[in-house]
């Protein structure tokens, strides 16, 4: 809640000659902050509310039971925390402690001790750190936290993307920050295991362009494609290789550069086969998620046209998710996670979604 918002509450509540103006204006400021159109995809689940700032969301695929994944999303305050969600919205966990959580990716099969597990990594903006923790229960394996950003001026860490390099399985935490230079905007970090039931992360690289407008949170991995895409905020969507090890730090593409009324936000990737699926972006100002082929075009894959524009239910979306995985019978195709401002996450059966891209194309 905004100050004018708090101040509007407390004279409804303090002044009861005031109620009737009170009620006209919370109708509006209700009417104003509210995202639904004749248009609008509405979600099929809404979750609790944290208790401060939702900001983003990943999901995790329960390995026996895909009915029983997981959405774990950060609550962004000094006080913060990450939030375990089921499919119907229900808060199952909530992990407290943690410093301005900003954003967080799932990595599968990180083996540790010799076995692999699940983990979770969160960039915590306040001590600079990465902070990595076991799934499903949340149990933190990373001895305090990992450092960020060592020896720069500015270390706030913001985005992260989780890269697993298909041959090796090796994992990779590809970091961005709240301000940085125009070249080597981001930092990758190899993540291995310190031992004594620890993760350490180890620095391989800094690549990135940055056009200094306003900062860089969203970052999407395609792990078969072995791609990065981060959101270079009112300016558009940049594209490099994921692998450290192919030594080319090169821009492969910058798109979506129209049609976006403020920020470029969340990225989610769906896949539908081997190097076919979508790339979905939020257009923060607009409610909006902007849709663009992940294969690119036939006759260059680094050419993104823009496919669709959905309005959702979200609003004002910072960070998003999806996965094609069928996740139970309610979700038989995959879903579609979206942060919304109302302190909630939003998810979307995938096939709603999918309409909407097939009616845009007819």
């Amino acid at each position: 809640m905004n100050n004018r918002n708090k101040i509007i509450l407390g004279l409804c509540l303090t002044g009861g000659m005031l109620f009737s103006a009170c009620w006209q204006e919370s109708s509006r400021v209700v009417k104003e902050t509210s995202n639904d159109t004749v248009d609008t995809l509405r979600a099929d689940v809404i979750t609790e509310t944290v208790k401060y700032d939702s900001d983003d969301p990943a999901i995790w695929v329960n390995p026996t039971d895909a009915s029983k994944s997981l959405i774990i999303g950060t609550d962004k305050d000094s006080d913060g925390g990450l939030y375990v969600f089921d499919l119907k919205g229900k808060i199952v966990k909530k992990l407290g402690g943690i410093k301005r959580p900003n954003n967080v990716d799932i990595a599968y099969g990180f083996l540790l001790n010799g076995k692999a597990i699940d983990i979770a990594v969160v960039t915590e903006r306040e001590t600079n750190k990465l902070r990595v923790f076991s799934l499903p229960d949340l149990s933190p394996i990373d001895g305090g936290g990992i450092e960020v950003f060592v020896g720069e001026e500015e270390r706030a860490p913001m985005g992260i993307a989780l890269y697993t390099r298909p041959q090796d399985h090796d994992i990779f935490a590809v970091v961005g920050r709240k301000s940085g230079p125009a070249e080597g905007y981001l930092w990758q970090y190899k993540l291995v295991d310190g031992g004594n039931g620890r993760v350490k992360g180890s620095f391989v690289r800094k690549f990135g362009k940055y056009s200094g407008k306003k900062e860089i949170e969203a970052i999407a991995v395609d792990n078969e494609l072995g791609f990065i895409y981060y959101s270079d905020e009112q300016t558009g969507v940049r594209k490099y290789y994921a692998d450290p090890d192919r030594r080319n730090n090169s821009e492969l593409s910058l798109f979506a550069q129209k049609g976006f009324s403020k920020d470029h936000e969340g990225i989610a990737i769906y896949k539908t086969g081997d190097s076919t699926g979508y790339i979905l972006v939020s257009n923060q100002g607009s409610h909006t998620f902007m849709v663009y082929p992940r294969d690119g075009t036939k006759e260059n894959s680094d050419l993104y046209p823009l496919l669709a524009e959905i309005p959702v239910s979200a609003m004002e979306t910072d960070g998003a998710d999806a996965t094609a995985r069928g996740l139970g019978e309610a979700f038989p195709e995959g879903a579609f996670v979206a942060m919304s401002t109302n302190r909630t996450f939003h998810i979307f059966d995938w096939r709603k979604v999918k309409a909407r891209i097939v009616d845009a194309s007819k």
